[in-house]
């Protein structure tokens, strides 16, 4: 069944969250067929991803990448990007790969 997937990038500098890029996708086949195929485009999606600002908190601080991380491992970090989501009128739950470009290296697989 056709669904919108994303591949999401986490631009991460000094160990700041600085921005997001996504790029969307309407795509058939299985979740791991998708999957495989983001992260098969995740490198060269980067350069046609849109922006997205950073989350920051009350006072325009940016968040750490430890915070981000935190979040990501309480399965948190989706609230991070429902800007994207509502951007690429994505359903509930939506099947993402998440790269992060640290300090301007990519670091997919």
């Amino acid at each position: 069944m056709k669904e919108i997937i994303l591949n999401i990038y986490l631009i991460i500098e000094n160990g700041e969250v600085t921005n997001f890029k996504a790029l969307s996708y309407d795509r058939e086949g299985s979740d791991e067929e998708k999957i495989r195929f983001l992260k098969d485009n995740a490198e060269a999606d980067f350069t046609k991803a849109d922006d997205f600002d950073a989350p920051c908190d009350n006072k325009g601080n940016l968040m750490s990448y430890n915070r981000f991380s935190k979040l990501e491992k309480q399965g948190m970090h989706f609230t991070l990007f429902e800007r994207i989501f509502k951007t690429f009128n994505v359903p509930e739950n939506p099947l993402i790969c998440v790269t992060p470009i640290v300090d301007g290296e990519y670091y997919g697989e």
